[in-house]
């Protein structure tokens, strides 16, 4: 399970109060933060719709391969800041994301990732987000054909099922398609195909005491239908707990009873 913290995010006043001054120091320092609570990898954010990212998003990349070794996953929607950001990465990036609608020019997004190396997370959206299962594998299966021409292997793919609220009208429906929707792909994709969740999705909206150990289960339930990715808050403590759980019971870590208590 590769944990990929996504607490370099819009939602996070102090973050964004550091990237509008220009102050380093405090992204440095949760950065550092971050990768000591166990995050494989690093989500970067720095606007919703990719304004200014050309000159934010690489200079945040730098100060993360500054102070971690972490992998870094570029979450912008502007392909002039990924063309300046990806060069900044001291490895292969994720890049999250592509979807049936974004970005505009999506030809150009996967001919940049194929020459780049870089990995690349594929939503099943579609405007808004299926209801239906058959839906979601459509929209995937549409855009993997898309990567594969682009020459971009199954194993730098990762579909994502969309999350979305559990308290949203038919967010049950969804969070059910979501599970079905990464078994059939690890079940049925040949080459192998990774899978990858934004598991925070899940408890927009609900009370501040229930959203982490909601997360939390929600994981352990994804964990069960084969995911191999999730975006999390890897600074709460019932997240890292399951990560590590998880870890453990799939043999990707020795597990000791003293790591967890």
């Amino acid at each position: 399970m590769i944990a990929i913290a996504d607490n370099l995010n819009t939602r996070n006043k102090a973050y964004m109060d550091a990237l509008a001054g220009r102050d380093g120091k405090p992204i440095a320092d949760l950065v550092k933060k971050l990768a000591e609570s166990g995050a494989d990898m690093i989500n970067v954010q720095c606007s919703l719709d990719g304004s200014g990212d050309e000159e934010t998003l690489p200079w945040v990349v730098e100060i993360l391969h500054d102070a971690t070794d972490c992998g870094v996953s570029l979450d912008s929607r502007n392909i002039k800041a990924l063309k300046k950001a990806i060069p900044a990465c001291k490895k292969p990036p994720m890049i999250n994301f592509i979807s049936r609608n974004e970005p505009e020019d999506r030809i150009a997004l996967v001919s940049l990732v194929s020459s780049s190396g870089a990995s690349l997370v594929i939503r099943a959206l579609s405007g808004t987000i299926p209801t239906s299962i058959e839906a979601k594998l459509q929209i995937i299966e549409d855009l993997l054909e898309m990567a594969n021409e682009a020459d971009i292997p199954n194993e730098r793919l990762f579909p994502d099922p969309s999350i979305v609220h559990i308290g949203r009208g038919m967010g049950q429906k969804h969070l059910v398609n979501s599970y079905d929707c990464i078994r059939i792909l690890k079940e049925v994709v040949e080459p192998p195909i990774n899978t990858i969740a934004w598991i925070s999705n899940v408890s927009t909206g609900m009370p501040r005491a229930l959203r982490k150990p909601l997360e939390a289960a929600f994981l352990g339930y994804l964990a069960g239908a084969g995911l191999d990715a999730a975006m999390v808050d890897i600074l709460d403590e019932n997240i890292r707990k399951t990560l590590y759980l998880i870890k453990a019971f799939r043999d990707e870590i020795v597990f000791s009873q003293a790591d967890i208590t």
